[in-house]
């Protein structure tokens, strides 16, 4: 009994710890959707027009809950993971700064309190692209599988709620890694464009 009673005070102090560290808990994300999965893969495309037009928390935590999110109470998550390794981190960089998606909690962790989306303009479309996703592993084997399930997924959520997302590996990805200071074997995949299209 006082065993049980110690892991929930120990896991209820970890939460309480990272909320206090600047952590930002995101609201409960939007698993209904407006439009049916056919019609999604029907209207997914790759978007190089946006507009200036900032995503709001809810849209974000969904976006990001449909990349990597949990949707079981076992911990599995919305994609697939060989032999459950779970080698992803995927990464958030807008206006106010750059985050590390924390399923567990459905939280952002910040990173950096910098814009990274410059080192993302390497194309005149990005100027006004809200949101750049940043998928990162280690494992050569499975990581780059990972990244594909989660872009995949972020891709259709785009699709079904009139929005718009492209997939790029047109940046330095060593300034990448070295401005979300990874470490040495944690390797930057791909990054993806995220916002509301004209």
């Amino acid at each position: 009994m006082f065993k049980f009673l110690g892991v929930i005070l120990m896991s209820t102090l970890i939460a309480t710890s990272a909320l206090a560290a600047g952590e930002i808990k995101l609201p409960h994300p939007d698993k209904v959707g407006k439009k049916t999965l056919m019609h999604a893969i029907n209207m997914r495309k790759s978007s190089k027009i946006y507009i200036n037009k900032e995503i709001d928390a809810v849209t974000l935590g969904t976006i990001l809950w449909a990349a990597y999110g949990l949707n079981r109470s076992t911990g599995e998550r919305t994609i697939p993971t060989a032999m459950n390794q779970k080698d992803l981190s995927v990464y958030v960089t807008k206006k106010d700064g750059t985050y590390k998606y924390d399923a567990d909690y459905h939280q952002l962790i910040p990173v950096s309190k910098e814009d990274l989306r410059p080192l993302f303009n390497t194309q005149e479309y990005m100027a006004d692209v809200p949101v750049v996703l940043i998928y990162t592993g280690s494992k050569e084997d499975y990581a780059s599988m990972h990244a594909g399930s989660a872009y995949q997924n972020v891709g259709l959520f785009a699709a079904a709620n009139e929005m718009g997302s492209v997939v790029r590996g047109y940046f330095d990805k060593e300034a990448v890694h070295k401005a979300l200071n990874l470490p040495v074997e944690e390797r930057v995949i791909i990054s993806q464009a995220v916002g509301y299209t004209q």
